[in-house]
């Protein structure tokens, strides 16, 4: 009676996470983009390419570890 919430909670936030990651995926598409089309050598844009690419994988590792599978 008490655990039922578990599994509906669980499947709220792998949606959510989900919903995160990929925006966070998007930005840092963005941020490659940007980074790859500019013609100077830029440490800011590097950088948040970079931290871009770092959001990204720690999102993907804990969708990983929570073993949530995308439907298409």
């Amino acid at each position: 009676m008490f655990f039922r919430k578990k599994g509906k909670l669980k499947k709220e936030y792998d949606q959510s996470l989900l919903r995160v990651l990929e925006e966070t995926k998007e930005r840092w598409n963005q941020q490659r983009s940007i980074d790859d089309m500019s013609v100077d050598y830029n440490l800011n844009i590097h950088c948040s390419s970079k931290i871009a690419e770092a959001k990204y994988f720690f999102l993907f590792r804990e969708a990983k570890h929570r073993k949530i599978v995308i439907k298409r």
